[in-house]
């Protein structure tokens, strides 16, 4: 039995329904009400990753966990006591979702400093272990929804700087590979896309997919951040801008290891707006 946390989101809902597809036997834990669409066979348990004493039940019997540590949340959860927990109740081996900037910017509070800590507690947790370090998420693209809906139009800072950002389903088929084969073990893993991809590339990959122009309004990194701190921290929104601005170029580099794990190329931002092109109309 696999436990998905994270089990609603962009990441956790198709690792959920591919491993349910292979088979598996799958537990997708969430911090909602069990009202949510899953696949038949997967059992549903509310458990917060903040609040140890929902737990137990949801690692229970349980041979593997997806550990998607990377919320807003994050800072108030204790991965040691978590991953107790988890062995207490059978797991043996554990993926982690982290984040490239664990490597990327080692000295951010939000990128760097607490990712560190969550990695050495999967490393030292005696369990089998791998950890996935994604770069950007195309999903970050439902942002512009409804600016596209209303005005035909994207706002956006640096638009002519390239970042490989990877497609969620990716994130999740690695995931789903780790969690169910054997030679992973002690392995971390960076995905990316195939390519470097501007903002202005993905607005107008938008906008040949809808069959209308999209009109890209370059953002100041100030009126960026402006927006942005209405629902990120100023430490998240600050560093976010850095690597979107300036990145290094380790966070330009195309990693080959989501076609390492999958025997294939990762998808491109095109063909992810192809699939979720019904929420931009």
């Amino acid at each position: 039995m696999i436990v998905v946390t994270g089990a609603t989101g962009n990441v956790g809902r198709t690792l959920v329904q591919t491993l349910a597809e292979a088979g598996e036997q799958v537990i997708a834990v969430s911090r909602g009400s069990q009202d949510i669409a899953l696949p038949d066979g997967v059992r549903h348990q509310r458990a917060d990753l903040t609040e140890l004493d929902t737990l137990s039940p949801a690692f229970a019997g349980a041979k593997a966990l997806f550990l998607h540590d990377t919320g807003t949340s994050a800072h108030l959860m204790n991965p040691r006591a978590v991953l107790e927990l988890a062995a207490a109740g059978g797991v043996e081996r554990i993926v982690q979702l982290s984040s490239q900037g664990v490597v990327t910017r080692p000295q951010s509070a939000s990128h760097g400093n607490l990712g560190q800590s969550f990695e050495e507690a999967v490393r030292e947790s005696g369990m089998e272990w791998t950890i996935l370090r994604p770069g950007g998420f195309a999903s970050n693209a439902f942002a512009w929804v409804e600016s596209v809906r209303a005005h035909r139009a994207v706002a956006a800072p640096f638009g002519d700087i390239g970042l490989p950002i990877i497609d969620p389903s990716d994130i999740a088929e690695v995931a789903a590979a780790v969690l169910s084969e054997v030679g992973h073990s002690g392995h971390s893993y960076e995905l990316t896309g195939p390519t470097l991809s501007t903002p202005r590339q993905r607005a107008a990959a938008i906008g040949a997919t809808l069959g209308e122009p999209i009109e890209f309004i370059e953002q100041t990194r100030a009126e960026a951040r402006a927006q942005m701190l209405r629902f990120m921290p100023e430490s998240v929104v600050e560093t976010t801008l850095t690597i979107l601005g300036a990145p290094t170029a380790a966070e330009q580099r195309i990693s080959p290891d989501v076609e390492k794990v999958l025997g294939r190329a990762p998808r491109t931002f095109e063909d992810w707006a192809q699939r979720n092109i019904a929420a931009f109309r």
